[in-house]
């Protein structure tokens, strides 16, 4: 589509990267990543409040979706919670492993 892409930057407390758009919360991101125009995806898992959602809730948002439009070219962790890391790179594993079964109409 001709919509404008994006890198978004999900955290609730780092500064926000030069070229970023900042969400806080994993709903933020839903409407550019249903639109498919997010390129890079930045995550933390931690973001203060886990009833608002955490960086794996961007990811399993990803992943249910990733059956009709494609996932952001570059997913990117800076978290610094491990356990929480390990999780989110088997989601992006898995998100991977979508992508490469399915052909998109774009």
């Amino acid at each position: 589509s001709n919509a404008a892409r994006v890198k978004v930057y999900v955290d609730d407390a780092r500064s926000t990267p030069e070229g970023f758009l900042r969400a806080y919360w994993p709903f933020q991101t839903y409407d550019a990543l249903i639109e498919g125009r997010v390129d890079t995806l930045s995550l933390d898992h931690d973001l203060g409040d886990d009833d608002h959602g955490t960086g794996y809730d961007c990811l399993l948002r990803v992943e249910a979706l990733a059956r009709k439009v494609r996932p952001p070219k570059e997913i990117i962790i800076h978290s610094a919670n491990p356990g929480a890391r390990k999780r989110m790179e088997l989601a992006i594993e898995s998100i991977r492993r979508i992508e490469q079964q399915t052909e998109y109409s774009s």
